[in-house]
């Protein structure tokens, strides 16, 4: 079993491109497991782009950064096969 650096790094050089959903799975784990609950401004309705990922960082809110850590490596598992 890989930890969360080492999911974070092959996660990055994936030889395909996940969809933006799988996407966003990863990023909100990732900024809830590194820097904790979401402590930016919301962004603005027409910054799409910025809000789905302000969006998946919040829905991890409350989430200590070691389950986020631990919930990153399964993430990464189950799409691993499919990217790596």
């Amino acid at each position: 079993m890989v930890n969360f650096e080492e999911a974070a790094e092959l996660a990055k050089n994936f030889s395909k491109k996940p969809t933006d959903s799988e996407f966003l799975e990863f990023y909100g784990l990732f900024k809830q497991a590194t820097v904790g609950d979401v402590n930016i401004d919301k962004p603005g309705i027409l910054d799409l782009k910025k809000k789905a990922m302000y969006e998946a960082w919040s829905s991890n809110k409350g989430l200590s950064k070691e389950a986020a850590k631990e919930a990153y490596v399964k993430v990464y598992e189950k799409y691993a096969p499919k990217y790596a």
